[in-house]
């Protein structure tokens, strides 16, 4: 598994890259969340960053298990 995986994989024949990675869908999710609380003090860049290294470590788990 990589980071590039798609994270809604086509079945129509379309490449495999078309589309948002599981990567930034996770990440997606996971800003959302840190959004929700209306409480952030973080500037953007913090949260996309920190978004990432929530999709990374989730990642990094469903190849452990």
């Amino acid at each position: 598994m990589t980071k590039n995986e798609p994270a809604f994989p086509t079945s129509n024949g379309g490449s495999p890259n078309d589309g948002m990675t599981l990567r930034d869908y996770f990440a997606a999710k996971a800003m959302q969340g840190l959004l929700a609380t209306g409480k952030s003090h973080y500037l953007d860049e913090h949260i996309a960053l920190d978004a990432y290294n929530l999709a990374d470590a989730m990642l990094k788990q469903r190849e452990e298990e």
